[in-house]
């Protein structure tokens, strides 16, 4: 067995397990390295399998229905008592020269035996699942380990250590994930933020941090979240979204798929706009499957959580603040450094401070193709957001020079919502046309109208093209995509 400790003394204190109190020692301990522990004979030993075999599946998070609250509690403070004598026997310092198989085939093997040595008796479904919580607490982000199996979970939503809500087809529901306590909610926070250089903790309380898929993380913890550590995670699915999955989502129709293919190939500067949770994200890494291979594209995040399918990404992150106020990279001094980087395309995962005068900037010089997302209700409201966040910089613009620098670095607008039956559609595609006097001219190419709702509640409505020829009709001829445009909004080349 790897790792053990047999160099302790008798008045040395155990390591304290993560996230749990000060407890009580354990009745029974393991003798030290080097002496056969010797199990109770009452005790009955535990079945000794391939760990790979006895590994339980993974839960769905709605809480096991086969194990009663009087069980489940039982299995709580078992899981307690054999996690400090696990802590107590294992050298952490020797996990990191062994894979993450090798690591749970040997906790699982060292817990099986401290159960075995203090004569609980368990049902080999009660001792699978007291393994997978210890090995989830070591190895993984502990309860919420079978949560993030999931893959139809859109977000996961932490509010203190009794508390967990999951998002599942666009709908709200309460598990019945909880965490031991405050401590053990924390300490998996700060493994996630530490894990890409960050730390949240009462000096510095909110974090925006990912998971190693690219999963979004906020984090804001006591004092600022008064009822415990509030935890936010955007889940990504683990396959990568394209078009089609949009197309049999419902949310476009192979018209409009046909037409956001353009956009994207012919280099056209694209605004997706839409509120919280609506999907922009999702759809801006679609769009992006149809930019050519050959093109070098440069990605500014605040988190990075985009996932490119090209060859030739540069990926950039913003960087906060250390503990002295210093060393921050803001969005804004991103976006400058990708004009020295020889970029074709920079794309901005979410514009949302002064940012987006030099994205403007960038668009207006040659960078065409460039994409970002905006927090908006409808297309004219995107136009007035970046106009406030120009602002935001200090800018003295006249505001008739601010809104023709917008007309004429945005080409097209691709509105996303969620809909009240949790459905999301795209629900404008509008192109910015040029200027009127002092108003931003804009040209709706395609909306969705919703017609009523069926039996089962969900909405009924259908995409319309309005008929309009769109102005980057030229652009599309230039690329020689003119007749699949055409096809697709169903008038004559």
């Amino acid at each position: 067995m790897f790792g053990r400790r047999g160099t302790a003394g008798p008045g040395t204190p155990p390591p304290k397990p993560f996230g749990s109190e000060d407890k009580p020692a354990p009745a029974a301990k393991s003798e030290p390295s080097g002496t056969p522990a010797k199990p109770k004979a009452d005790a009955a030993p535990a079945p000794k399998t391939d760990a790979k075999a006895k590994a339980p599946q993974p839960s769905s998070g709605k809480g096991d229905k086969t194990i009663s609250a009087e069980v489940k509690e039982k299995l709580d403070a078992i899981k307690i008592n054999v996690f400090n004598d696990l802590m107590e026997a294992v050298d952490l310092s020797e996990l990191g020269s062994l894979s993450a198989d090798q690591v749970r085939e040997e906790i699982t093997d060292m817990v099986s035996e401290i159960i075995s040595m203090r004569g609980v008796v368990l049902s080999i479904q009660e001792q699978q699942i007291v393994i997978q919580d210890i090995c989830n607490d070591i190895l993984g982000l502990g309860p919420l380990e079978p949560l993030l199996m999931r893959d139809d979970i859109a977000d996961l939503m932490v509010n203190g250590p009794n508390v967990t809500y999951i998002e599942v087809n666009g709908k709200m529901e309460r598990t019945e994930v909880r965490f031991r306590d405050q401590a053990q909610l924390m300490n998996i926070c700060q493994r996630i933020v530490s894990a890409v250089g960050r730390r949240v903790d009462e000096a510095s309380p909110i974090c925006d941090a990912r998971l190693a898929d690219g999963s979004r993380v906020n984090v804001i913890a006591p004092p600022l979240a008064i009822d415990g550590t509030a935890l936010t995670i955007r889940k990504f699915k683990k396959d990568k979204l394209t078009l089609n999955d949009l197309l049999k989502f419902g949310s476009i129709t192979p018209e409009l798929k046909t037409v956001l293919e353009v956009i994207s190939a012919i280099r056209l500067n694209t605004l997706i706009s839409g509120g919280t949770g609506s999907g922009k994200t999702t759809l801006l890494n679609c769009m992006t499957g149809h930019i050519d291979p050959a093109e070098r594209i440069i990605t500014c995040e605040d988190s990075a959580e985009l996932q490119l399918q090209q060859p030739h990404v540069v990926r950039l992150e913003t960087r906060p603040p250390n503990l002295e106020g210093k060393g921050e990279i803001s969005m804004r001094d991103l976006v400058k450094n990708c004009l020295r980087m020889r970029p074709e395309r920079i794309i901005v995962g979410e514009v949302r401070g002064p940012e987006a005068f030099d994205l403007l900037q960038a668009m207006n010089t040659g960078h065409d193709g460039s994409m970002g997302t905006v927090h908006a209700n409808n297309p004219r409201e995107s136009i007035s957001r970046i106009e406030n966040m120009i602002m935001m910089g200090g800018y003295n613009l006249p505001s008739r020079a601010m809104r023709e620098q917008i007309s004429g670095a945005i080409n097209v607008i691709v509105q996303a919502a969620r809909l009240r039956d949790g459905s999301r559609k795209i629900t404008h595609l509008t192109e910015v046309i040029g200027m009127e006097g002092d108003v931003i001219t804009l040209q709706d190419i395609c909306v969705y109208e919703i017609e009523g709702e069926d039996a089962n509640g969900k909405l009924v409505g259908r995409h319309k093209f309005t008929g309009m020829r769109p102005s980057f009709w030229d652009k599309a001829k230039y690329y020689g995509l003119e007749r699949k445009l055409a096809e697709a909004m169903q008038f004559g080349v």
